[in-house]
């Protein structure tokens, strides 16, 4: 017999009779992807950034830091029942313009028979504790020892969270791959307004790239600080992808660009850099100050990129702006953030550059200027 019950906003059923004995794994006790720094004492586990970072940071920075944008569990099990219980940090869950699901949701992802990573569920909190059932993958009607990834809250933070199985499947904790994509931007990279973690372009591209992920993506406050850029080197990244602009202005690009690039190249001199001009707003064709806005910060982040190659900085990748959100005005929830189809269009014009940075990448020298 079936009986309902309401979990998470959804009535799902389960089977009546004896529960089976379920085994708990604590996330905390498992590899998270998108964790950098592990090495260095946090103030909770599912934080960006480690402690020390505090008073290197802008405050704001260090504020948006406690979410768990671009965290991503990766396990195996031929469990017929996966089930995720976690406490967010935040008791807020939506916000005006980003569903509950992108914001404090958590989003199932499993390998297909042919090894591509498929959409299974994402989770629908309707408080700040969250109880969530997921469907496992069934193949002709059998549940095979199969990959899943679990990607966490793109925009709250995360106290605790388990992953639940019956005691008599097979459950395995898979290793955190290395040499991840490290994105450093604004409220787009952070993830507004994706309507579940697993659709911003970050997520998108770690699975299209089949890499991990450090989402340092920062609402309203990616400026190209070198504190941040400082906690970036140490991170042995695969590509750094620059994504500040939206959050600048042409002024603050001319400043701030070749002094990020330098620090960068101090610390990895062999990791490529791609320098990201910023998306114009969906409505701009309408709007002539803000389409002069983004000309004009287009042009001072060529400016500084032609400029660093005249000194010679190689290993340095260009992604030019103007049709990252497509050209119908249709990418975008607000006219700035991208809705699904615009992250989605955002992943395919930049997949085509970090394969051509991972691909020609050669080993790099500085040249400095005067030397």
């Amino acid at each position: 017999m079936l009986t309902p019950f309401l979990l998470c906003g959804l009535v799902l059923f389960s089977q009546s009779g004896p529960l089976p004995e379920l085994a708990r794994f604590d996330v905390q006790k498992m590899g998270v992807e998108g964790r950098a720094f592990v090495d260095e004492e946090r103030l909770r586990f599912f934080d960006r950034f480690p402690k020390s970072a505090e008073k290197t940071i802008p405050e704001s920075v260090w504020n948006l830091s406690r979410d768990s944008a671009g965290m991503f569990v990766r396990f195996r099990t031929d469990s017929k029942t996966i089930q995720v219980k976690y406490r967010l940090k935040s008791p807020s869950l939506a916000m005006p313009h980003m569903p509950a699901t992108g914001k404090s949701g958590v989003d199932l992802y499993a390998r297909d028979d042919k090894g591509k990573w498929r959409w299974v569920m994402v989770s629908v909190p309707t408080a700040q504790d969250v109880l969530v059932d997921f469907p496992s993958v069934r193949t002709d009607d059998a549940h095979q020892n199969r990959e899943y990834g679990l990607y966490l809250p793109l925009y709250n933070g995360v106290d605790t969270m388990e992953i639940v199985v019956p005691k008599s499947a097979r459950f395995e904790p898979l290793m955190v791959r290395e040499k991840p994509l490290v994105f450093y931007g604004t409220s787009i990279t952070h993830g507004a307004c994706a309507s579940r973690p697993g659709m911003v372009h970050t997520a998108l591209l770690g699975r299209m790239l089949d890499l991990p992920v450090v989402n340092l993506g920062f609402s309203g406050s990616g400026r190209m600080d070198l504190g941040v850029v400082a906690q970036m080197g140490k991170i042995d990244a695969s590509v750094y992808i620059i994504d500040c602009l939206p959050n600048m202005g042409p002024d603050l690009v001319k400043e701030r660009t070749i002094p990020l690039v330098m620090a960068l190249r101090k610390a990895r001199p062999k990791t490529p850099i791609i320098l990201v001009e910023d998306r114009v707003f969906t409505n701009a064709w309408a709007n002539p100050a803000k389409s002069a806005f983004h000309k004009a910060n287009h042009a001072a982040l060529r400016a500084a990129f032609n400029d660093l190659k005249t000194q010679g900085v190689a290993g340095l990748f260009y992604l030019e702006g103007t049709h990252l959100l497509g050209d119908d005005s249709e990418g975008a929830t607000d006219a700035s953030h991208p809705n699904d189809l615009g992250f989605m269009r955002q992943a395919e014009a930049f997949e085509p550059v970090i394969r051509n940075a991972l691909t020609l990448a050669q080993p790099l020298k500085i040249k400095r200027p005067g030397k």
